[in-house]
């Protein structure tokens, strides 16, 4: 019977009622929910099934998905990967670093039941009835706890005793994750978007380079207000740039700057990436009249295949040389590009495209969405993120429709200001955008490849606006 009862406390079904984990559930409502928008209203499929689906797993109470702890306090603990018991020194490091202590309690709980082993349980409650007395309100039973253990840990190492052996065994997604950490998966998805997107437009129309960088005020706009706001400046770095809507930037300067936010920040990126044709009309709509959004631009001109050949070597080169610190995104996007245009590379852009970019947009995905633990992502300051990422995206959109219509005042070919919101990065979404919206004002307008002059300008822009934050602050 004893046996029965012991299954029972252990599945998933008893834990939700457990303790904190009642914010499980909420996580995987709003997981659903995420699976929902991919599944039935298609937006962005491939970027929000399998986050959603790494929100879902990861906030089932007893699955172990992902041991936050390997990660805590935004670095990698390769001692603990490796093998190396959980320590109370350890777990009070992590505790002054402002990991959710919710992270530590299972752990604390442990290393309690070896201290009250290797010694009494009287001994250690008048451990920590001393820590409390000493510290009076300013400590919680839980630190009180931590610091007993403290004690406990160094009282047994001078008898050449062990309180604990917790070692914990990292999982398939926690292997995964370290993609997501040592800044691997975004580099090799720039790769793969230099690969599926044609550099002709913006080659064609130098002019798009404005309305790309105007997107990228956005950033800059949200990075001041996050410093009133109280949030130091490589925080604010990491925040602003999710106005780029540029996944794998945002996840490359959180990793550099501010690594204990990368999972809000990149859950917020990638969210947004695929909410790009919710977000976005409204903001076009308000901004432009009916009369602009009917405008009809002259056809490109053709972009020779020399010209697309020097462009990324060209870009490469002033970019690295101009802002170093962006030189590894900027060099695998026009990599990834050269591949496409060169014209002797055919089975190296085939697989960046396809294979290599299916794979690392799986493994990026769900290890991102493995990160929105309850713990962790139910707290005031990732909803404070999550509002400025908003924000931050709101005013790139804007930025690049205004300056369309500040340009049109001096243009003898007008520009439809609907291309602007394409200076965001979301290829090729955000163009997608600029022309659906533009054909419902005048069905015969064809949009798509005017916007991805911005949208690829974009691109560039918010990797340089990564590299101008990184020099910044970092």
């Amino acid at each position: 019977m004893q046996a029965i009862i012991n299954f029972c406390e252990q599945t998933g079904f008893y834990q939700f009622f457990q303790g904190d984990n009642w914010k499980c559930a909420i996580m995987i409502v709003v997981a659903i929910v995420l699976l929902f928008l991919g599944i039935v209203k298609k937006f962005e499929p491939l970027l929000l099934v399998p986050i959603a689906f790494g929100m879902l797993i990861t906030n089932l109470p007893g699955a172990n998905m992902f041991h936050e702890i390997f990660f805590a306090g935004g670095h990698i603990h390769w001692d603990l990967i490796g093998g190396q018991p959980v320590t109370a020194s350890l777990l009070a490091d992590l505790h002054s670093q402002g990991v959710a202590e919710n992270v530590l309690a299972p752990y604390i709980q442990q290393l309690m039941t070896a201290a009250q082993t290797t010694f009494s349980p009287e001994m250690v409650e008048q451990a920590i009835a001393a820590v409390t007395e000493e510290a009076g309100a300013a400590i919680t039973p839980l630190e009180a706890q931590l610091q007993a253990l403290v004690q406990a840990e160094q009282a047994a190492a001078y008898y050449g005793m062990t309180l604990s052996d917790i070692t914990i065994t990292p999982g398939l997604v926690d292997i995964l994750y370290l993609g997501v950490k040592l800044g691997i998966y975004p580099c090799l998805i720039f790769m793969g978007v230099g690969a599926m997107t044609d550099f002709g437009p913006l080659i064609a129309n130098p002019k798009s380079l404005l309305l790309g960088a105007a997107a990228q005020l956005g950033i800059f706009i949200t990075f001041v207000g996050c410093r009133l706001m109280g949030f130091t400046g490589p925080e604010s770095s990491a925040i602003g740039i999710i106005g780029g809507a540029d996944g794998p930037t945002a996840i490359f300067v959180t990793v550099l700057l501010a690594p204990a936010l990368l999972g809000p920040i990149a859950v917020a990126a990638y969210s947004y990436m695929a909410l790009v044709p919710v977000i976005q009309p409204p903001i076009m709509k308000l901004l432009t009249t009916e009369k602009e959004r009917q405008i009809v631009m002259k056809p490109l001109r053709e972009v020779s295949k020399k010209e697309k050949i020097i462009f990324p070597i060209m870009i490469t080169v002033f970019v690295a040389l101009l802002v170093p610190s962006a030189a590894p995104l900027i060099a695998c996007l026009m990599l990834g590009n050269l591949f496409k245009e060169c014209g002797v590379t055919e089975r190296l852009s085939k697989t960046v495209q396809n294979e290599l970019m299916n794979i690392v947009t799986i493994f990026l995905g769900v290890t991102v969405g493995a990160t929105a633990t309850a713990e962790t992502f139910l707290q005031a300051r990732t909803l404070k993120i999550i509002v400025l990422g908003v924000i931050a995206f709101s005013v790139a959109t804007a930025c690049g429709v205004l300056l369309a219509k500040v340009m049109n005042l001096f243009l003898k070919n007008k520009i439809n200001p609907l291309i602007g919101s394409a200076g965001v990065s979301a290829v090729p979404m955000a163009a997608r955008v600029s022309q659906v919206v533009g054909q419902k004002e005048n069905p015969s307008n064809f949009l798509l490849m005017h916007a991805m002059g911005p949208n690829v300008a974009g691109v560039i822009g918010s990797a340089i606006a990564a590299g101008v934050l990184i020099a910044i602050c970092g």
